[in-house]
């Protein structure tokens, strides 16, 4: 393929502002797809979960062909849990595609994969994309966008960035957002703007052989696949090279296969040059960061860094009455296997073996990084138990520090006031703030400590219309002792069967989470209690039966509706005494064996 013409492009963004559908657009208005071919929604959304949820989890490589240019692209997941991937993947591109909001205007994460993109020299294109939007403000996006590149001392030749606009779900793309959509409208701007913009990649086809792995992907056939760019010389199949490893060893191995990617998918090729972005098969243990280079001159390419976990949780076998019931992989062997074939695809997740019990300590980005996790290993059949989320903190000059995020909310005007008094008694400090068409739009630096668990209080406070994002900011100094929830929660006494009879009375002691049939056990935790006390219930107590009737006397059993607590929900409401028990076909709290009763 001719060097010149080939064009790598990364697609940066904040979480839901619209990657994956330009991508599909992209895709479709290239003309690889026949009229009658059936095409999916969010092609490169490939996980069950990115699907379920609607965000990127993992980035993915796809490409198309545009006149004579090809055009590889590199979808980034847009949450900030998941920037591993994206700082791994920036490496392979040449230029980078910032998607913003219309209406949102740049929020955290976009403020996260700009300053990756930035530390790598990208060329940067802006696209504000959902222009098609009623309460779309094109002018000040830009202005907000113009503002961040300069707060993140961009050069002067990157501030000078090309703007195209666009509404990916309607598929078409403008140079201004005045101008008419002719024709129903395509996405050649932002193609054009591409190939004029990107530089082709740089590299000497002539020099020994270089491709770094960036990302992991599986065939059932042919074991783990490296995905990466070629930056110098070649590579064919059934060639010779070596593999240079993170810790400095060199293997030799024998490329087997080669695979270019056409829109979403593989397509085998023979040989593949400078600035080709490959999937090669061949090295069994194959891992993220390893180098693949000429056996005559091994030249290992400079490790990737990756920013530092900030929470860390243990993952202990399960010990409740039930275990072992519902999973197929119970034992801690299973566990740490299944932990360290994650560590070689996830180089942003790190575990070891807990010292004083029998478990692994798991550290990752933040709550949503470690649940997908949990959530992925629970739907392949494990059987586990999770603690408390904790933060890692530092110690530098006889102070301890601790991980601070920078917070966005945007909330009506009318909820403002709770939602500052709860961030406040959170330790978080308010930096920036204003007020839109009757929404307030609030900027805090907080402890991560105070976000755990914060979510449901936030929802609740702004009757689910709120709206909020953060990002690890720094280490800071401890913010002192932070009390995230303050109710107690009912216990159960013995081991039973949920009745709705006992239910109804409990629920004037608090927020029940099970319903009537549950099969519970002692120490199991089946609601929240009104107050900041612990109580120990019986779910099971039946109705007294006699043979006397009188009028006025009978109750009708009417339950609430239970609340049903999510992975999530579960692992930011517990405490250091409770543990959220994991199987394939249940989420359960519960009390740790032994623990006091408040």
């Amino acid at each position: 393929m001719d060097q010149s013409k080939i064009r790598n492009v990364a697609i940066i963004a904040h979480v839901d502002h619209g990657k994956t559908t330009l991508v599909d657009q992209l895709f479709k208005n290239s003309g690889m797809f026949r009229d009658n071919q059936k095409v999916s929604e969010r092609l490169m959304d490939s996980m069950d979960l990115e699907k379920e949820r609607g965000i990127t989890i993992t980035a993915k490589n796809g490409s198309y062909k545009f006149h004579d240019h090809w055009i590889n692209i590199i979808d980034t997941p847009g949450h900030a849990d998941f920037g591993g991937q994206v700082e791994r993947v920036l490496r392979m591109a040449d230029g980078a595609l910032l998607l913003v909001d219309a209406q949102e205007g740049p929020m955290p994460q976009t403020y996260f994969v700009l300053k990756k993109a930035l530390e790598n020299n990208l060329p940067v294109i802006v696209v504000i994309n959902k222009i098609d939007k009623p309460a779309a403000r094109c002018d000040w996006v830009v202005d907000e966008v113009f503002d961040l590149f300069v707060k993140l001392n961009a050069p002067d030749d990157i501030l000078d960035f090309p703007i195209v606009y666009a509404s990916a779900k309607n598929g078409y793309s403008l140079l201004d957002p005045t101008d008419p959509v002719e024709n129903g409208g395509t996405m050649e701007h932002i193609s054009q703007m591409i190939v004029d913009h990107t530089p082709a990649p740089s590299g000497d086809c002539n020099a020994s052989l270089q491709m770094q792995v960036g990302t992991i992907d599986y065939s059932p056939y042919l074991g783990r696949l490296g995905i990466g760019k070629v930056v110098n010389g070649s590579m064919h199949i059934n060639q010779p090279i070596v593999v240079a490893r993170r810790d400095g060893t060199i293997q030799p191995v024998r490329i087997s296969k080669i695979y270019r990617f056409e829109c979403d998918e593989k397509v085998s090729i023979d040989s593949a040059g400078v600035g080709e972005i490959v999937a090669v098969a061949g090295m069994e243990d194959v891992t993220v960061g390893v180098t693949f280079t000429s056996s005559d001159n091994p030249t290992p390419l400079p490790l990737i860094s990756i920013d530092p976990p900030t929470i860390s949780m243990n993952f202990v076998p399960n010990d409740s009455p039930f275990a072992g019931k519902e999973g197929k992989y119970v034992t801690s062997r299973h566990i740490g296997d299944r932990l360290k074939k994650e560590v070689l695809s996830d180089v942003a997740l790190q575990y070891s073996v807990l010292e004083d019990a029998v478990g692994f300590r798991v550290s990752g980005r933040g709550e949503l990084h470690l649940s997908i996790l949990i959530e992925k290993m629970r739907r392949e059949g494990f059987e586990f138990q999770v603690t408390r989320p904790q933060v890692i903190l530092k110690e530098e000059d006889g102070k301890t520090l601790e991980p601070y995020e920078k917070l966005t909310v945007d909330v009506d005007e009318k909820y403002q006031g709770a939602v500052i008094e709860k961030l406040g008694k959170l330790k978080g400090q308010m930096e920036e703030m204003s007020t839109l068409n009757g929404m307030a739009r609030m900027v805090f630096s907080i402890p991560t400590r105070g976000l755990l668990g914060y979510r449901s209080q936030f929802m609740t406070d702004t009757k689910g219309m709120g709206m909020m994002a953060y990002v690890f900011d720094e280490y800071g100094p401890h913010a002192g002792e932070i009390t995230n929830r303050v109710n107690g929660v009912l216990v159960v006494k013995e081991e039973c069967t949920a009745v709705a009879f006992a239910l109804f009375n409990l629920q004037e002691r608090g927020k029940l989470f099970v319903g009537p049939g549950a099969p519970l056990y002692q120490g199991q935790i089946v609601g929240e209690c009104s107050r900041s006390n612990d109580l120990v219930v019986n779910p099971a107590k039946g109705k007294k039966l006699t043979n006397m009737r009188a009028s006025g006397t009978d109750e009708a059993v009417v339950l609430t509706p239970y609340a049903e607590m999510t992975l999530e929900d579960c692992i930011a409401y517990i405490n250091d005494d409770e543990l959220v028990e994991v199987t394939p076909l249940s989420i359960r709290l519960r009390k740790r064996p032994g623990t006091k009763r408040r």
